[in-house]
């Protein structure tokens, strides 16, 4: 397997690095983040698998770092089966008080890089017919105040993959993307520190947990694998059933209603 997977140093990127490592031998990596230090820990802790791992620096809301992934790639591995889109962020804030550049950020941050990177690595997709995986959220069906233009971003990344798996299809592409429900990472890890801001979390999912990186990291490891060969288009919730049970905090109770 020859992988781009981009916010590779924490969270779901080094999870899905991780697991690549250990479950493909042979595989070549290139792991990419704003985080070279983050980077540099991830290769020492894969030190011992049998993969090869070219680290890159680089800050995907820049559209030519994006291509400059796709080269570095093509120059050291000479094609690409798989691209996980993974990095994105929040830059919250009420809409009424967001600034222009923030919400611009979130689509340079969320959406956009997906595009760029698949659109220069579009050849040697077509060459490996290749796979695609962008990591949305659940944010991108249900608004959550204050994320400003998060779940937005984040929707518009959804329909973006979509049209891609439309468009490329029948070049052999596939384009798929994972929406993650309530996840602990490094970034959400301040959030669920607090015993009733998890609690409250918990109570919302049927499963009774938390989502980890590792979960997330599974579900997109199964969409680039052969075994999803006969997958396209598909938006795939890893949320412990959080949003089948949307209804339940604001449902009917015991059930026991009548309309007469």
């Amino acid at each position: 397997m020859k992988a781009i997977i981009t916010g590779a140093a924490s969270g779901i990127g080094r999870a899905v690095a991780g697991k690549l490592a250990a479950g493909s031998p042979g595989s070549k990596l290139l792991v990419t983040d704003r985080s070279g230090n983050g980077l540099e820990t991830l290769i020492h802790d894969l030190a011992d698998r049998d993969v090869e791992i070219e680290p890159f620096v680089a800050d995907i809301t820049r559209p030519e770092d994006c291509v400059a992934i796709v080269e570095r790639m093509e120059a050291r591995f000479g094609g690409v089966d798989a691209i996980v889109s993974n990095a994105g962020g929040v830059r919250g804030g009420l809409l009424k008080e967001l600034a222009i550049d923030a919400f611009d950020y979130s689509f340079a941050l969320n959406t956009r890089p997906t595009w760029l990177l698949a659109k220069a690595a579009y050849p040697m997709l077509c060459a490996s017919r290749g796979s695609i995986v962008a990591t949305a959220s659940t944010a991108a069906e249900y608004p959550t105040s204050p994320l400003g233009t998060y779940g937005a971003s984040k929707a518009a990344l959804v329909m973006l993959v979509k049209q891609m798996a439309a468009e490329w299809g029948r070049d052999g592409i596939r384009c798929n993307i994972v929406s993650p429900g309530p996840t602990v990472t490094g970034i959400t890890q301040p959030v669920y520190a607090d015993p009733e801001a998890r609690r409250t979390r918990v109570a919302h999912i049927p499963l009774g947990r938390l989502g980890e990186a590792d979960d997330i990291a599974e579900a997109i490891l199964f969409l680039i694998d052969r075994r999803a060969s006969h997958i396209t288009g598909v938006n795939l919730t890893v949320d412990g059933g959080m949003i089948v049970d949307v209804m339940r905090p604001i449902g009917a109770g015991t059930g026991n209603l009548r309309n007469e």
